[in-house]
């Protein structure tokens, strides 16, 4: 029975062999194997090393083609003594490992169940294990006998999936194999196991088998590395490469080689121009992934036998830049003589713009523009034209103009002969001369009785390529009158939420007689394109329909028999917010008629009295007061004051009523002084072409509130209305940067008040009369120092009626700044004069304090010791 179950073993382990060249047909095609050992087929002892000797028999088995084959049989856990273990080895020869840096093995084998063999003991195994070690040369005969002894690293315990029993006798003798070993198979099962081990870094390694105790069968044993194999893919080439030695999911990265006439395609990471070589990496098992990058096929060239190749383009045909699709027909007139044309050149007569692509056709020049006439409008005309016949096959047609002045009348296209000049610089072109894109332009600035030549040339994108110089058409003009100059200014009459009422003067040069004004506004917050016109026959007009609070800006030309002249500079005002009353002049008339009138009454009072005090003054006769007659009117006068505070905008009321001026003119001294703003100084002021003055300069203190400036600029504009000689003069503000400066005429004898309280000793020299007139003065001043100036109108909200000041009564702010008296609603009456050197009670009437007025020499506990100090010595 034994025999007849070793036999049936022996025709089964046969009967597989032949399928073993179908499994290597099959991973073949899965990956590139690179094999390194292979017994199947093997015919030949094969003379592996066993230890103990016999304890692996190599026979030889025929399979079911009749070929006979090589096996390692080991089966002698039936016939050992109990209690005894097995511990049976099987080493292969040295295998070159030849660049693999991992080695698998495939092993084919069959297994005898443990129940069929009848033992009992647990000493029976289904399993055997694996062992590799690495060395740079094969052992050398001394160490052959203890080889079993090295350092191996096991791979892995092989396990059956399946074992085969059988009914036979276990004896050993059922794994012989002889001559006769043919015979029925029935049951055996052939085991198919792969493992893997690496990384392998030594020339070679041996692999070496254990058993322990079971009955099988080495059928076959193929050792081999993976290698992914050549391959072309996305226009490049990759090399064999050899799998990574780590196994499982490592790659291993592979440069590709574009193929012929590609170009790697740009990576997008900002590298070198035309990109990083492709990328393509091998796994553990030999097979290609993760492709990074490609080639591209370059320009010229298209994609051939799918992603392989890269062909040039036919004749007639292009492709302008790198990628993997097919040559495209040449553009219209163009061609491509030659193959692999990455552009087509034009056809001679036609042109392509460098801001033209490859793809675009090719164009020419436009002809010359068509029917050129003109319409005069006084000094100027408009050009008018008609569009080329031929546009060139583009889109960009824009025009210029050329203007010739000739001494004679010239034929257009005779070129004048040299007789023809360049225009003038006055002559200008609305909206330009270069670069129209409409078929009209106004040309102004021409001068009457004059020929000219206007040239108009019509180019697109190609002209500039052509040789020839662009096509034009030419025309004589003439102009035969002259239109009136710009308006020089526009004025702001009065404003309302939604109307302004604007004026104007003549302009400069009429030129014939004005038929008529034509005004142009728009809103600033809109596009000045969307702009009103409103026609007058006088120099004023009120636009309505306006939107409260807005900001308009206004211009006006005047009409002639000739035309319209150019406009004026743009002006800008603004309509008052939506509830604001309006500040229309002619409505109040009335009222500033009344108050003028009222204002010259009073004015004739006062210049009769004071022209009887200067008839007594007169007769005592003292050359100090022939010296002060000079400054006096010769007669009353009235001046509107405006009050700053009834501006919108503060820096508008500065900029009106002072001079700015430039701190690089302005050079300070000394400090002299300090006020409620700042420190004054003295300095020098020289603006560009005048002579240096010595001014007064009074500068804010840094870090001041914005209502203390608008306070200290407000009292430059309060003193920048006066041009008297006993009035302070302003001669300028710096406000464009800081600190902020008021300068005012220098004062050599200090504030009139200090000059007043410290009696200087020529007052006394020039006798009684002049003392008496210099106490007299005093008082008048300190009676009659006070915000009102004399005046309040009350039908002109803001103004105030100005008299002619006395003798050596000088305002300033300064001055103002220290006395500090309160504002009074009522006119300060006039101190009586004095009779004596010695102040009578009526000198120092009617005192202010706090707003109200006290009796004669009376106490102020509020009042500046300053002003006490300077009353009369009978007040106090």
């Amino acid at each position: 029975m034994a025999t007849e179950g070793a036999a049936q073993l022996v025709n089964r382990v046969a009967g597989m062999v032949c399928s073993l060249w179908v499994l290597l047909l099959v991973s073949s095609v899965l990956a590139l194997e690179e094999v390194l050992l292979d017994t199947t087929g093997e015919t030949s002892e094969i003379g592996w090393l066993t230890y103990p000797p016999g304890g692996w028999d190599e026979v030889s088995v025929l399979d079911d083609q009749r070929r006979l084959t090589r096996t390692f049989e080991a089966c002698h856990v039936a016939g050992a003594p109990p209690g005894t273990g097995q511990d049976n080895w099987l080493q292969t020869h040295f295998v070159e490992r030849r660049g693999a840096q991992r080695a698998h093995i495939r092993l084919h084998f069959s297994v005898r169940a443990c129940s069929s063999l009848g033992v009992s003991g647990g000493t029976c195994r289904e399993t055997f294990t694996l062992y590799y070690r690495q060395a740079e040369e094969p052992d050398s005969p001394e160490s052959v006998s203890s080889w079993h002894l090295k350092r191996w690293t096991k791979v892995d315990t092989i396990a059956a999936d399946e074992s085969f029993p059988s009914s036979s006798s276990s004896s050993s003798a059922a794994w012989a194999v002889g001559p006769h070993g043919a015979g029925q198979r029935a049951g055996l099962q052939l085991n198919v196991k792969e493992r893997s081990f690496g990384p392998l870094t030594q020339r070679g390694f041996y692999v070496a088998f254990q058993d322990t105790g079971a009955c099988l069968a080495l059928v076959a044993v193929r050792l081999f590395s993976y290698t992914c194999p050549a391959v072309l893919r996305s226009f490049a080439s990759f090399p064999e490469t050899q799998a990574s030695g780590a196994g499982g999911a490592s790659l291993v990265a592979a440069v590709g080689t574009c193929v012929a006439h590609a170009e790697p395609e740009e990576d997008g990471v900002g590298g070198q121009a035309g990109g990083s070589p492709p990328r393509l990496h091998c796994n553990g098992e030999g097979k290609w992934m993760v492709a990074v990058g490609g080639c591209l096929c370059q320009p010229g060239h298209q994609p051939a036998r799918g992603d392989k190749a890269c062909q040039a383009c036919p004749r007639g045909l292009y492709k302008a830049s790198a990628g993997n699709v097919p040559c495209s027909p040449c553009p219209a007139r163009s061609h491509a003589p030659n193959p692999a044309a990455p552009v087509c050149p034009c056809l001679e007569g036609f042109y392509r713009a460098s801001s033209d692509p490859p793809e675009a056709p090719c164009t020419g020049p436009p002809s010359a523009p068509q029917e050129l006439w003109f319409e005069v409008q006084g000094s100027a005309l408009m050009l008018h034209w008609r569009l080329p016949r031929e546009l060139g096959g583009r889109g960009d047609l824009l025009f210029n103009v050329v203007c010739k002045e000739c001494e004679g009348r010239q034929e257009p296209a005779s070129g004048g002969g040299g007789t023809c000049r360049r225009c003038r610089d006055e002559v200008h072109f609305d909206p330009r001369q270069r670069g129209l894109t409409e078929s009209r332009v106004l040309v102004g600035g021409l001068r009457a009785h004059v020929p000219y030549i206007l040239e108009v040339q019509a180019v697109n994108g190609v002209s500039e390529l052509s040789p020839d110089p662009p096509q034009a058409a030419a025309i004589n003009v003439s102009t035969s009158h002259e239109v009136p100059s710009a308006v020089p200014v526009v004025h702001q009459v009065s404003r309302a939420s939604n109307s302004i009422t604007v004026s104007w003067p003549q302009p400069d040069q009429t030129n014939g007689n004005i038929l008529d004004y034509q005004l142009r506004y728009y809103d600033q917050a809109e596009d000045e394109s969307h702009s009103f016109t409103l026609t007058s026959e006088t120099n004023t007009a009120t636009v309505t329909q306006l939107s409260p609070g807005h900001i308009y800006g206004f211009q006006v030309r005047a009409r002639t028999a000739a035309g319209h002249g150019p406009y004026g500079g743009k002006v800008y005002f603004q309509t008052l917010p939506q509830g604001e009353l309006s500040s229309q002049l002619p409505e109040r008339l009335s009222l500033v008629i009344g108050s003028i009138l009222g204002a010259l009454a009073f004015l004739l009072l006062a210049a009769i009295t004071v022209l009887a005090v200067v008839f007594q003054r007169k007769r005592r006769g003292t050359g100090y007061m022939e010296q002060l007659q000079q400054y006096s009117s010769p007669g009353p006068g009235v001046k509107y004051y405006i009050d700053p505070s009834t501006y919108e905008d503060p820096c508008q009321a500065i900029r009106e009523l002072a001079r700015e001026i430039d701190p690089a003119y302005i050079k300070i001294e000394e400090v002299i002084g300090t006020g409620s703003f700042g420190e004054v100084r003295r300095g020098r002021l020289q603006p560009r072409g005048r002579r240096e003055q010595t001014v007064a300069i009074q500068a804010l203190w840094a870090g001041g509130a914005e209502s203390l400036q608008m306070t200290f600029l407000g009292r430059a504009a309060v003193l920048g209305q006066f041009q008297h000689p006993n009035i302070l003069r302003l001669e300028g503000v710096v406000t464009k940067s800081r600190p902020l400066m008021v300068l005012t005429e220098f004062m050599e004898l200090g504030p009139l008040d200090s000059f007043l309280r410290v009696s200087p000793a020529w007052v006394k020299e020039e006798g009684p009369g002049v003392q008496e007139s210099f106490q007299e003065t005093r008082s008048y001043i300190f009676a009659s120092y006070h915000p009102t100036f004399h005046g309040l109108c009350p039908s002109f909200p803001g103004h105030f009626l100005i008299p002619h000041p006395p003798p050596l009564m000088l305002l300033s702010a300064v001055q103002y700044d220290e006395v500090s008296l309160s504002p009074v609603t009522d006119l300060c009456p006039l101190p009586l004069p004095l009779s004596s050197g010695r102040a009578s009670s009526a000198a120092c009437s009617w005192w202010p304090c706090n707003g109200e007025w006290l009796l004669p020499c009376s106490t102020c506990p509020a009042l500046p010791s300053s002003i006490a100090r300077s009353l009369p010595t009978a007040c106090w």
